[in-house]
C-alpha cells in the first residue's frame, strides 16, 4: 500500500491476523483473508473476532468507562483534534485503502476521508455542549439538577460501503461524549474500516481499553448486541440484519439505533430543469455503483417531461467508464462482491422479463455492472420494490402531483428523496407530503452531514437518529439531582 513518512502504513506487521483491544492481539476467530474486488488479489489477512474476544473486550471497555467518562471534555478534545491531524496527514494511505478494498474510485475515497474528518471536527465541538440545565426546585431553596452522562460501553456495528465514514460517524461522537466503545467492521472492509481506525486513534494517544475493533462475521455482531457490558447498539446496514440486532439488543433493554435501508426517489416536475434533475438523478443511482442507502431507486418523473429526462439520464450513464478503479478515467468500479452483483442482475432481468426495458447496461462481466436505466417499469416488478443496491435508475411516470406522492410513498422505507422544480416553494410543499426521514430540493438524494440528525422512517430505521446535535440524545441519558434547602 501507500508509503507515509518512509515507510507503508500502516505496518502489517502489526496488525496482520489480529484484532485491537489494548494493542494489536492475537483472534481467536482465526483469521480473514481481505479481497480486493477489482482484480481478486489478496490485500491483507485480518484476525476475526469470536464471542469471548468479543466478552473479555466489552468487559475491559466497561472497566475503564468511568475513567474516560470523568476525563475532561478538554482531554477528550485533544484525542480528536490528534485524530483529525492524523487522519489529514495519512489521507494518501486510507485513500488507497478504501479504494482497493471497497472498489471505489480515488473520489469516493476523498468523500469518505473529507465526511470523517468532519465528523471528528463535529464531535470536538458536542464535548464542549453544556451538559445539562438547572430545574426549578420544588422545594423553596433546593436545587433540582438534570445533566447527561454518558450512556457507557457503545458497540458499533458498520457496513461496507463506506466503512471509514459510518465507522467514525459513530464513534467519534460517542467518544467526545465519554463513551467506550466496541466497533466491528464489516468483514468485506476490515482494514478501511476497522484497522485505519484503530491506529488513527493509537496515533492520537487514546487510552488503552477506549476502543476495540473486533472484525468478523454475524456471529461477532451477534456477541457485540448480546454483551452484558454493552449498553448501546449503533448499527448501520441491511434491514434484515438491523432487525435482528434489535431483536437481540431488545432482550438486554439495551438503547438502539439503527441506520438501515432504503428506497429512495428523485421526483421530478414538468417544470424542472431536465438536465440539472438528470445529472443529480444519475449521481444519485451511479456514484459508488449505487451501493448506498441513500442511493435513488425510483426516478418519478413527470410524463410531460419523462421522455427529455431519460434521454439525459441514459446519455450521462453512457458516458460513466466501467473498469478498475485505480485507473484514470474510470468512474465507476466494481460491486463489492459476487453476492451483490447476483442480486443486481436478479433484479433487473425479473423486472425486464416482467415487461420493463434497458435502455443502457443491464448485462455485468463479473462484478463490473455497467450504469443501467430500466423505463416501463410498474409496480409489479423487483426494480419497482427492492431496494437494489447496484447502479440502476428505474424510470416511472406520473401525471399529477397526488400519483407523483402516492408511487413515491409505495414502499415500507422511509430513509431520503429529492424533488426538483423551478419553484422551489412548489417543491417545498410537495416534500412535505412524502414519508422520508431526509428530503432535498434541486439536489442528489445522497446526501450527508455532520451536523445534521442522518436517518430515516419506517423500515429504514428505528426513527433514532445521530449527526448533529441528535448525537447528544443518542449517546448520552439524562441524571436528575436534587438537594434540600436551608432546613
Amino acid at each position: 500500500m501507500s508509503v507515509d513518512g518512509g515507510r507503508t502504513w500502516p505496518d502489517a506487521a502489526e496488525w496482520t491476523g489480529k484484532i485491537y483491544s489494548e494493542g494489536w492481539r492475537t483472534a481467536e476467530g482465526g483469521t480473514r483473508r481481505v479481497v480486493e474486488p477489482a482484480t481478486g488479489e489478496p490485500l491483507a489477512e485480518v484476525g476475526l473476532a469470536a464471542p469471548s474476544d468479543v466478552e473479555r473486550a466489552a468487559a475491559r471497555a466497561a472497566r475503564v468507562a468511568s475513567e474516560w467518562a470523568a476525563a475532561t471534555a478538554s482531554d477528550r478534545v485533544d484525542v480528536l483534534i490528534r485524530a483529525e491531524r492524523a487522519l489529514r496527514e495519512r489521507s494518501g494511505s486510507v485513500r488507497e485503502w478504501i479504494v482497493r478494498e471497497t472498489g471505489g474510485v480515488p473520489a469516493k475515497g476523498d468523500y469518505e476521508i473529507a465526511a470523517g474528518l468532519a465528523q471528528l471536527r463535529h464531535a470536538i465541538g458536542i464535548a464542549s455542549q453544556p451538559p445539562g440545565e438547572v430545574l426549578v426546585p420544588q422545594v423553596p431553596g433546593g436545587t433540582s439538577l438534570a445533566w447527561r452522562v454518558p450512556v457507557g460501553v457503545v458497540g458499533v456495528i458498520t457496513p461496507w460501503n463506506a466503512p471509514l465514514l459510518f465507522a467514525m460517524r459513530a464513534l467519534a461522537p460517542a467518544l467526545a461524549l465519554g463513551n467506550t466503545v466496541l466497533l466491528k467492521p464489516d468483514p468485506l472492509t476490515p482494514v478501511s474500516g476497522g484497522v485505519l481506525v484503530a491506529q488513527l486513534f493509537a496515533e492520537a494517544g487514546l487510552p488503552g481499553g477506549v476502543l476495540h475493533v473486533l472484525p468478523g462475521d454475524a456471529a461477532t455482531g451477534r456477541a457485540v448486541a448480546a454483551d452484558r457490558h454493552v449498553a448501546m447498539i449503533s448499527f448501520t446496514g441491511s434491514t434484515g440484519a438491523g432487525r435482528e440486532v434489535a431483536r437481540i439488543a431488545g432482550e438486554g433493554l439495551k438503547r438502539v439505533s439503527l441506520e438501515l435501508g432504503g428506497k429512495n426517489s428523485i421526483v421530478v416536475l414538468e417544470d424542472a430543469d431536465v438536465e440539472a434533475a438528470a445529472a443529480a438523478g444519475a449521481i444519485s443511482s451511479f456514484g459508488y455503483q449505487g451501493q448506498a442507502c441513500v442511493a435513488a431507486g425510483r426516478h418519478v418523473v413527470h410524463a410531460d417531461v419523462v421522455e427529455e429526462y431519460t434521454e439525459a439520464l441514459v446519455r450521462l450513464a453512457k458516458a460513466l467508464p466501467v473498469g478498475d478503479p485505480r485507473d484514470e478515467g474510470v468512474a465507476l468500479g466494481p460491486v463489492i462482491s459476487e453476492r451483490q452483483a447476483a442480486r443486481i442482475a436478479r433484479i433487473v432481468d425479473a423486472s425486464v422479463d416482467a415487461g420493463a426495458r434497458v435502455l443502457t447496461g443491464g448485462t455485468r462481466a463479473g462484478l463490473f455492472y455497467p450504469p443501467t436505466v430500466l423505463d416501463r417499469v410498474d409496480r409489479s416488478m423487483p426494480a419497482f420494490h427492492e431496494e437494489i443496491f447496484g447502479p440502476v435508475a428505474p424510470v416511472v411516470p406520473f401525471r399529477s402531483e397526488d400519483e407523483a406522492v402516492e408511487i413515491a410513498n409505495d414502499t415500507a422505507y422511509g430513509l431520503t428523496a429529492a424533488v426538483h422544480s423551478r419553484s422551489v416553494p412548489r417543491a417545498s410543499t410537495l416534500a412535505q407530503r412524502l414519508r422520508t426521514g431526509m428530503i432535498h430540493i434541486n439536489d442528489v438524494s445522497a446526501k450527508d452531514a455532520a451536523n445534521a440528525p442522518f436517518g430515516g422512517m419506517g423500515i429504514s430505521g428505528n426513527t433514532s437518529r445521530i449527526g448533529g446535535t441528535a448525537s447528544l440524545e443518542a449517546f448520552t441519558q439524562w441524571r436528575w439531582m436534587t438537594a434540600p434547602g436551608p432546613s
